[in-house]
């Protein structure tokens, strides 16, 4: 029986996140929601970490090297209308670089398990 790949395989890899990370954080930065949240965060930086993030999240290497979730978003007054934005942002960027249904549900329960921790609930 064949090993079954990691979502990070089956989206593609590393040129795959990257990818979405760009479109992603074009359309949070578009987002009166959530373009306040970043203000003075350098973008480079963070598409970086984010990139990183998702690779070793989605099962990819592990190449992360920042906070922990809850570190990183406690001073941050972040609701659950800021995480499901984000979310959604998510999956959008996903759909538009046509990543399969299957692994868009994969990635966004992977996102969901996340929301206590990014919330610091």
């Amino acid at each position: 029986m064949a090993e079954k790949k990691s979502i990070y395989e089956r989206a593609g890899g590393e040129e795959a996140v990257e990818a979405v990370v760009e479109t992603f954080y074009k359309a949070v930065l578009a987002d009166e929601l959530l373009k306040p949240f970043f203000a003075t965060t350098d973008m480079n930086k963070q598409k970086k970490q984010q990139k990183h993030f998702m690779m070793m999240a989605f099962g990819g290497p592990n190449k992360y090297s920042g906070n922990t979730l809850r570190k990183a978003h406690a001073k941050m007054a972040i609701n659950d209308k800021h995480f499901d934005a984000v979310a959604g942002h998510l999956k959008a960027a996903l759909e538009e670089h046509k990543v399969a249904e299957d692994i868009i549900n994969d990635i966004l329960a992977v996102v969901e398990g996340t929301r206590n921790d990014v919330l610091n609930k």
